[in-house]
This record gives structure tokens, sequence and C-alpha cells, in this order.
């Protein structure tokens, strides 16, 4: 069997996927140079151009796309082979990766109740970004901001991210004159940047502050830390913060909503493993989610 260098080999598959060798280069934890330096080894060892330069960028030659679509099929397949190999050596095991914002709510708090139903499988909970895509060599279970439309995968609706503003009753007590109109001179806190608060006095047919100040949070949970706090009013997603605001920690200051069609998604293979469906089954009814 005559094989390709496979590290040149990995190189080219991604960079023809992702069109670019800097970002194939994050992928594969290589620099720029290191990537363009293996794909000119394979380019050698096939005696044929693969890549071309297309202004910033790279584009495939025709001989390129066609070793591109003969190839990336099958070291996908080695890739979802050896994941399975690796998980399957332990049945008893599954890994739940999960952002910080349901992990610390939801998840964390509720995980003894499913340890208790099922005591020998072991649930291993490692931290997503929100950002984050399902990869089924490292994870059994996803659990993140919006759905996985892929083939083979399973997205099951967790939570609305319906958005709209709260505070708590500490900021309120001294800001009592807080309602749906005079939220333009509130203390704001920023998800990220201004641009949630922008979206939402333009849905609610108000002049937006300029500038919009306010403290900006990079990451959500210290958003709603400080909130919580009665630094401000933030808009949070109501459903992920139900709990907060049935015990009246938070309150809701108007029915005007931003992000009504996004959602928190609980991701896995549509084939995935027995356990893997008892987790998932349990979260959901956890959550209120289904049964």
């Amino acid at each position: 069997m005559q094989l390709p260098p496979l590290n040149a080999l990995r190189a080219f598959e991604a960079t023809a996927r992702l069109m670019s060798l800097s970002k194939a280069g994050d992928e594969l934890h290589v620099t720029h140079a290191a990537i363009s330096h293996q794909i000119k080894h394979l380019e050698t060892w096939l005696g044929r151009k693969l890549l071309q330069k297309s202004g910033r960028g790279v584009a495939l030659t025709a001989a390129g796309g066609e070793y591109f679509r003969a190839v990336s099929g099958s070291l996908a397949a080695i890739a979802h082979a050896t994941g399975n190999m690796r998980r399957d050596h332990d049945k008893r095991a599954i890994t739940v990766g999960c952002i910080p914002s349901i992990a610390s709510r939801w998840l964390v708090p509720a995980l003894p109740s499913f340890q208790d139903s099922d005591p020998d499988l072991d649930v291993r909970i490692v931290y997503a970004r929100a950002e984050e895509r399902f990869d089924d060599e490292s994870l059994d279970v996803l659990i993140t901001l919006g759905e996985d439309l892929s083939g083979g995968r399973e997205s099951r609706l967790l939570f609305s991210r319906r958005n709209q503003p709260v505070a708590s009753r500490h900021y309120l007590a001294k800001r009592w004159t807080i309602d749906d109109v005079s939220l333009a001179g509130a203390d704001l806190l920023h998800d990220e940047s201004v641009d949630g608060w922008k979206e939402w006095f333009r849905k609610a047919g108000q002049k937006a502050p300029e500038p919009l100040r306010g403290p900006i949070f990079q990451d959500f949970n210290m958003l709603a830390t400080a909130v919580i706090a009665g630094h401000g009013v933030a808009l949070c997603p109501v459903e992920v913060f139900r709990r907060e605001i049935e015990r009246g920690d938070l309150l809701v200051l108007s029915g005007i909503a931003t992000a009504e069609s996004q959602g928190y998604y609980v991701i896995s293979n549509s084939w995935a493993k027995k356990p893997v469906r008892r987790f998932i089954d349990w979260f959901m009814t956890v959550c209120g989610s289904g049964a």
C-alpha cells in the first residue's frame, strides 16, 4: 500500500477545507509556515500542483480539487472510527462539553441525581466555548448555544435564548423609577459588546442613549454575577435564568425581547450509545424541556 506523507496530507486537507493556510495552522496547532512546507512536500511527492494563490488566500487547482474530494471523506471516516475506538474501550463513561452559563445553573447542581440513578457510569464534564462545535472524537454530548445541522447529528432544544431586561431587587430599590419607558436612564450591563442593547432599544421603538455606556463583560457568567449583585440592568435569557426569576433574585423589566429565534441545544450523534441517550433524556427533564 503506497500512502503519501500523512502529516502533509492532514495539512492539505485542512487548508483545502478552510481555504486558508493560517486557519489550517490554527486547527492543527502549527505555524502558517509549517503548513506551507507540508503542502509543498506533498506536491513534490505527488508531482502535481495542488494549491495556488488567490488574492490574499489560496485556491485549489483542478488536480487539487480532485484530490481533496478523494481524500477528505476517507480522513473523516478514519477520524470517526478512531473516536469510537478511543471511547468504546470504556463503555461506562461519557464526556459532556457544556458552556459555563448552563453548567453552573443547571448541569452541575443537578448532576448528583443522575449519578444516583446510574452510579456505575462516569460522567466527565469539560468546558465548552459558546462558538464550539460538536466533535465526536472528544465529546459524547455538547451543550451549547446554537444547533448543529450536520448530517448524523441530533440537536434537541434545551432553552430559548429570548433575552429580556432584568435587574435585581437591590438595584431597583435604589432606582425605583425604572420601568419599560425609562431604561435609557439605567445603568446598562453589556454582554461582549453594546450591540445587544442597541437591538433592544430598536425593537422597543426607543432612542438608545448616545453613547451607550456601562461595563462590557467578555464572559456571560461575569455579567450574570454583576446583575445579581445589583450593578445594573442586563439582557439575559429568561429561560436560563428561570430559577433566579422565580426566587425573586431578578425581576423582568419589559416584555420586549431580542434573540427570540436562537436557542441553547443538547447535541450528540444520532447513533449515540444508550448511556448518552439516558443522560440527555435526564438533562432535558431537569431543565423542563421534555421527558
